[in-house]
């Protein structure tokens, strides 16, 4: 559904005459996620060295919460579909739908990040910060750096949505939200790695 929605709003650029500006725009932001696709890679590595040193401390079985993280999961991935649906509506240029779809995915992110930041001062104001050993450290390093991509991705969404009442759905917005769109759907996918390499494979006994 997603990919016919892409294909169809380059299609869409093509008729207005964006379509060169838009497709260098949309190539440079893949290589760009593949830089970032590195940088959470090294992450899950260290994590996967770091995960049994746990220093006498917690491991992941005594402090994870899996009905909680599944909610936070949830929540991200039916962000995805709203999303989806704002790319939808752009290619039928309704600046509505896509202003309402919008305002559903950044609710649903600023949701799970809200869950997140509970997650993180609670485990701290138990005793089990990122300085507790190794492992905490490369957990707290690998979610939280998910947790700021996803705060990046909401500030981009606020002035995308600025931008889109105040333009409209022109040659300027368009790229930009099919960026945003590449770029929340690779977070949705880095965070099911976390979700299943983290906690899933962390809260077995």
């Amino acid at each position: 559904m997603v990919s016919e929605a892409l294909d169809s709003s380059f299609r869409t650029r093509a008729e207005h005459g964006h379509q060169g500006t838009g497709t260098s725009k949309v190539f440079g932001f893949w290589i760009y996620l593949m830089s970032d696709c590195i940088i959470f890679a090294t992450q899950f590595a260290t994590y996967g060295v770091m995960v049994h040193n746990i220093a006498g401390g917690p491991a992941g079985k005594d402090i994870f919460e899996p009905p909680f993280v599944l909610a936070e999961t949830v929540l991200l991935l039916f962000s995805s579909i709203t999303y989806g649906f704002a790319v939808i509506s752009m290619d039928k240029d309704r600046e509505g739908g896509v202003l309402g779809w919008l305002t559903l995915t950044f609710l649903c992110g600023l949701g799970f990040i809200g869950m997140e930041v509970w997650e993180f001062s609670h485990l701290t104001a138990e005793g089990f910060g990122p300085q507790r050993s190794g492992f905490l450290s490369a957990l707290f390093t690998l979610v939280g750096t998910h947790g700021l991509h996803v705060t990046c991705g909401l500030i981009w969404m606020l002035l995308l949505m600025y931008q889109v009442a105040r333009r409209g759905l022109s040659g300027f917005s368009r790229p930009r939200l099919i960026c945003l769109s590449l770029f929340w759907h690779f977070l949705d996918v880095i965070w099911i790695c976390v979700f299943s390499i983290v906690y899933l494979m962390g809260a077995m006994p």
